[in-house]
């Protein structure tokens, strides 16, 4: 998959270790790096199918973050994304297969 970071503050600790070392740890570079290679090594969003599943635990959010989705990073933080270009699929796993292309929006712990 394609992967864009439109806001630059966090492309800037995405992309520099030192910066994301002071800012989320050690331990969350390396589950950041795992996931970032996991998205990108992916043809579409529906490698992460079933929702929740494999130790990503991709799904998409609900409420006013619909069109979200979130993978999990080092508890309690996840990494947040958007597809670039939403499909107009009715079905849900047909959905996930047309997302080839997404903007991570944010890490951020979305339950507090």
């Amino acid at each position: 998959m394609e992967l864009f970071i439109s806001d630059k503050k966090l492309r800037k600790v995405i992309d520099d270790d030192a910066a994301c070392r002071r800012q989320y740890g050690v331990d969350m570079v390396k589950k950041l790096a795992l996931r970032l290679a996991s998205l990108r090594a992916a043809d579409c969003l529906a490698v992460f199918w079933p929702p929740k599943s494999g130790p990503e635990r991709c799904h998409e959010l609900k409420g006013e973050l619909k069109g979200t989705f979130s993978v999990d990073l080092k508890q309690p933080y996840r990494l947040l994304f958007q597809a670039t270009k939403e499909p107009n699929v009715p079905d849900e796993h047909e959905r996930w297969k047309s997302i080839t292309s997404i903007d991570i929006t944010a890490i951020e712990d979305t339950h507090g």
